[in-house]
């Protein structure tokens, strides 16, 4: 899968799942749930047991999903995740030299940022996305909206507080995808192995974001 064919997929789904597990096969299970439930892509945090390893599994068994490393801090870490083979590198914040990992191993890179000014930063730097964190506290759709107006060329990812009450709203603001965790991804769900539940709550998110973009 090239980098274009990556941003296109997050383009087209528009939900990340962002998988904190307690172990290895939490975290599978979870990708595979959602996967199956039409969310072909997986962003696997660094504080989950063996990441990589989960990674590198899960691009072996899903060549078309888009699998990636989050929560990377480091250029050791994202070498090891692009090794594995990541298909993009995130963070909660601006990480330059995170960046320039992906941007020369030709996978996406998408930085964090908050403000209007990190945002510019992260965008600058080559992001293929930024992901504003957290963005309910901040001001939720409203806060999105405000940041598109004059920045409509710079491609936006919600994170932090992206629930099923908030999601329509990100979507309708000019956010091309969400970053859900634990609000598509229950912990009890994922260690009870409930995979009904979770392609329920994986159905009414792909809803939202097709109602939102009907809508614009």
């Amino acid at each position: 899968m090239t980098r274009e064919e990556a941003k296109a997929r997050i383009e087209e789904v528009g939900i990340i799942p962002g998988i904190r597990a307690n172990s290895a096969a939490d975290a599978l299970f979870a990708a595979e749930t959602a996967y199956h439930a039409g969310i072909l892509i997986a962003e696997i945090t660094m504080t989950v047991p063996n990441a990589i390893g989960v990674i590198k599994q899960l691009t072996q068994r899903f060549p078309d999903m888009v699998a990636g490393a989050g929560t990377v801090l480091d250029t050791e870490t994202a070498r090891r995740c692009v090794d594995a083979g990541a298909r993009f590198l995130t963070s909660t914040g601006l990480i330059p030299e995170v960046v320039a990992v992906a941007l020369r191993s030709n996978i996406l890179a998408i930085p964090g940022a908050l403000t209007p000014t990190e945002v510019i930063t992260a965008w600058k730097a080559g992001g293929d996305f930024v992901k504003i964190f957290p963005a309910a506290p901040m001001g939720g759709d409203q806060y999105i909206r405000s940041l598109k107006i004059p920045m409509p060329h710079i491609s936006l990812i919600a994170a932090g507080g992206v629930n099923q009450q908030t999601a329509f709203g990100f979507i309708r603001a000019g956010a091309s995808a969400l970053g859900v965790g634990t609000e598509l991804l229950p912990t009890e769900a994922v260690r009870k192995r409930q995979e009904h539940r979770i392609q329920e709550l994986a159905r009414r998110f792909l809803g939202f974001v097709t109602e939102a973009r009907a809508q614009k």
